[in-house]
C-alpha cells in the first residue's frame, strides 16, 4: 500500500467501518517507492462525478498518573486491511509550495505557489495549478495559468474552483476566485470581487461557500463567510452569518456547513474556534464543542464523527460528536495542519515529529509522557487508538494540504516537504 496519499484500492461503502488496533510496538516505515515513468502530459478525462514546573517552588502534592493513550500495533487492523500503503506513489514534482489538493474521479488538483513540474524526467511550466492522474502518476495537460498562489480548490461537477491570492487566471481578470474547465481549464464567466483573502472553498446545499479575511464580496459586506449559487454563480444574499476574526476552513455536510479558524464568535454568539452553522447561515446551537484549545487549521466529517485539526501548545487532532462532545484527541509536539477520512481512519498531517503518548504536553509542545516517531503525517482509527501508518516527510513545515478520494482508496498530501519515507517527493506524495 502506498500513500501520495494514495490509499489501497477499497470498494465505496455507504457506511464507514468502525475499526481497532492490537499490539504494541511501533512499525518500522516500509522503503522503496516506484519510479517516475509519465513520458509526457496527458489530457484529463471527464470522470464521474503539561504545565510546566514552577521556578519559585515545587508542588510535592501526589498526581494521578496521566492515562496513557492506545499505542500503535505492528500489525494491520483486526478485519479488512483499511489502511492505506505507507510507500508514496508515483506523482509529478513540485519546485513550489502545494496548499492545495482536489479530487475528481482519478484525477487530481493541485494549487500552491509552484511554476514548474517534473514529470517523467521531463519538466513543464504549471503556474500554481496543475492535475495529475492518481492511478498512474501522469502529469496532465491541464494547465491555466494564476499570477499569484492558489490557496483552496473544490470540485463540482465540470468545474473547479480555485480561490487563493491571484488577480488573473490565463490571462483574464479574476478576483481571488475563479472557475475552471476540469478539462480544458478554461476560465468560466464567474467573476467577483473579493476584498480580503480567502482560505478555503466547500461545495455543498447547491452552494459553493468560501472562507478567509473577507470583508466585502462584489462591495457588499461579509464578515469571514460568503456563498454563491452553483446554478447561477451569483453571491447568495440570503446566506451571510458573520464571523469576529479569520475563517481557516469550512466543510459542507448533509444539513449543516462547519467552519473553523481564529474566531470567538459567530452571529455575536459564542463559537470558540469551530462551529457548525445551517444551510441559512444560523449557528446551529447544539453542536457546541467544550474545547478547540487553538486555531482550528482543518476540519473534516464521516458517518461517525466531525474531526479538527488544531494549531497550539502542539497541535492536536480532536473528534467530536454531531453535539461537540469530545469522542477522543490525539496530541503532537507540532502543528496540526490538515485532516481528512478514508474507509473510518482519519489521517492527519502537519507539522510535527511525534504523537504524545498521553493527553499532557508542555512548552514547544514537549510529550511529557513520552512519545513516538509521527514526522508530519500519522493515522488514527474512529476509536482514536493511534496507529502503525507512519511514512516520514521532510521538512520544517511539513504537510499542508490532505485529500481522500473513496471510490479509488486514495489519499493525497501536499506542502513543502521534498522527501518521503527517504525517496524524493517534492511537494506532493500519494498513498494507496
Amino acid at each position: 500500500m502506498r500513500f501520495f496519499c494514495f490509499a489501497r484500492r477499497v470498494a465505496h461503502v455507504p457506511r464507514l467501518r468502525r475499526v481497532v488496533v492490537a499490539g504494541a510496538a511501533v512499525a518500522a516505515v516500509a522503503a522503496g517507492t516506484p519510479a517516475l515513468g509519465a513520458s509526457g502530459p496527458a489530457t484529463p478525462r471527464a470522470a464521474s462525478a503539561a504545565r510546566p514546573a514552577s521556578a519559585h517552588r515545587t508542588d510535592t502534592r501526589a498526581r494521578p498518573a496521566a492515562r496513557r493513550l492506545p499505542v500503535p500495533s505492528t500489525g494491520t487492523l483486526r478485519g479488512q486491511g483499511l489502511l492505506v500503503g505507507v510507500r508514496p506513489l508515483v506523482t509529478p514534482q513540485f519546485n513550489g509550495s502545494v496548499y492545495a489538493l482536489a479530487f475528481r474521479g482519478t484525477t487530481v488538483y493541485v494549487g500552491g505557489s509552484f511554476t514548474r513540474a517534473t514529470s517523467g524526467g521531463r519538466t513543464y511550466a504549471r503556474q500554481r495549478l496543475a492535475a495529475f492522474d492518481a492511478g498512474t502518476g501522469a502529469l496532465l495537460s491541464w494547465a491555466p495559468t494564476a499570477d499569484a498562489t492558489v490557496r483552496a480548490l473544490a470540485v463540482d461537477g465540470t468545474t473547479v474552483y480555485a480561490a487563493g491570492d491571484f488577480g488573473t487566471i490565463s490571462g483574464l481578470h479574476r478576483d481571488n476566485l475563479a472557475a475552471l474547465d476540469v478539462v480544458s481549464g478554461a476560465p468560466g464567466t464567474f467573476a467577483h470581487r473579493i476584498s480580503g483573502a480567502p482560505y478555503a472553498l466547500a461545495v455543498g446545499h447547491g452552494r459553493l461557500y468560501l472562507a478567509g479575511s473577507v470583508r466585502a464580496v462584489d462591495g457588499l459586506p461579509r464578515a469571514d463567510l460568503a456563498a454563491f449559487s452553483l446554478t447561477t454563480g451569483v453571491l447568495d444574499a440570503g446566506w451571510r452569518p458573520v464571523a469576529d476574526n479569520a475563517v481557516r476552513t469550512i466543510v459542507a455536510a448533509t444539513d449543516r456547513v462547519y467552519v473553523g479558524g481564529a474566531f470567538h464568535q459567530i452571529n455575536g454568539v459564542g463559537a470558540l474556534r469551530i462551529a457548525a452553522l445551517s444551510t441559512t447561515g444560523a449557528l446551529v446551537t447544539t453542536f457546541r464543542p467544550a474545547v478547540a484549545p487553538a486555531d482550528v487549521n482543518a476540519i473534516a466529517v464521516d458517518t461517525s464523527g466531525v474531526y479538527a485539526a488544531t494549531a497550539g501548545q502542539g497541535g492536536r487532532a480532536v473528534a467530536y460528536t454531531d453535539t461537540g462532545e469530545i469522542i477522543w484527541q490525539r496530541i503532537f509536539d507540532g502543528d496540526a495542519a490538515a485532516i481528512t477520512t478514508l474507509d473510518g481512519v482519519v489521517y492527519i498531517g502537519g507539522h510535527f515529529d511525534t504523537a504524545c503518548l498521553t493527553a499532557r504536553n508542555g512548552p514547544h509542545g514537549l510529550c511529557l509522557d513520552g512519545s513516538v516517531p509521527r514526522v508530519k503525517l500519522a493515522a488514527v482509527t474512529s476509536a482514536g487508538d493511534l496507529t502503525a501508518w507512519a511514512p516520514q516527510a521532510n521538512g520544517i513545515v511539513g504537510v499542508r494540504a490532505l485529500a481522500a478520494d473513496a471510490g479509488s482508496g486514495t489519499i493525497a498530501a501536499g506542502g513543502d516537504f521534498t522527501l518521503m519515507n527517504g525517496q524524493s517527493r517534492l511537494r506532493v506524495a500519494g498513498f494507496r
